[in-house]
């Protein structure tokens, strides 16, 4: 996770002009973590310390336009947004690859769902695929209702609501380089070679 300590400058850029950690922090956070500490903070109304990770709307966005938008660390990029259907840019869309992987907490019990996306430039059936990778994190239904519902007690009056947001982690896959600061799990590598076999034709 970034260090709490981190300068609060940078917690309300409502222009999202800025949104990276300041020099010498890192944001590495584990799946347990984006959904327990910012997510389900988020979905909660409580704040989060540190308040880095802005609110952005998925569907306009190439990939390649993330930087300057959403929290940058490394390669890789994370926002949050709202739960859509519409996963499409104005230069292609983000097609889900079929397997959701589930998180689960320290004392096993699960606490959300990560999804997986690979961007295609263009239209379908003639899409191509790219590299870039979308991992969709989620709450999964109790955590999301037991937000809901202390989110009612504490501000029935909101017309937000937050229990229809996710996380999304965005990276590109350097298919030419051994280390490129991406760690995948073996569940992520795993996918991603599932994800191969739309290319492939099989006899009837």
């Amino acid at each position: 996770m970034a260090d709490n300590n981190s300068s609060s400058n940078n917690n309300n850029n409502n222009n999202n002009n800025n949104v990276n950690l300041p020099p010498g922090f890192r944001f590495y956070p584990t799946d347990e973590e984006l959904l327990v500490h910012f997510l389900q903070r988020k979905a909660s109304l409580l704040p989060c310390h540190p308040d880095v990770i802005p609110d952005l709307d998925l569907y306009p966005y190439d990939p390649w336009q993330l930087d300057g938008k959403a929290l940058a660390e490394g390669n890789q990029w994370y926002f949050y947004s709202r739960k859509t259907q519409n996963r499409m840019s104005s230069n292609g869309y983000w097609k889900p690859m079929g397997i959701e992987e589930a998180i689960y907490s320290n004392n096993n019990t699960k606490i959300g769902v990560k999804k997986y996306l690979v961007f295609h430039l263009g239209e379908a059936p003639s899409a191509v695929k790219t590299n870039w990778i979308l991992q969709e994190y989620r709450l999964s239904d109790s955590a999301a209702s037991s937000s809901t519902s202390r989110t009612s007690k504490r501000r029935s009056h909101s017309k937000l609501d937050y229990s229809k947001w996710v996380i999304c982690r965005v990276y590109e896959r350097k298919c030419d380089e051994d280390d490129d600061g991406t760690e995948l799990s073996c569940l992520d590598e795993v996918f991603l070679s599932l994800d191969d076999l739309d290319d492939i034709s099989f006899p009837d």
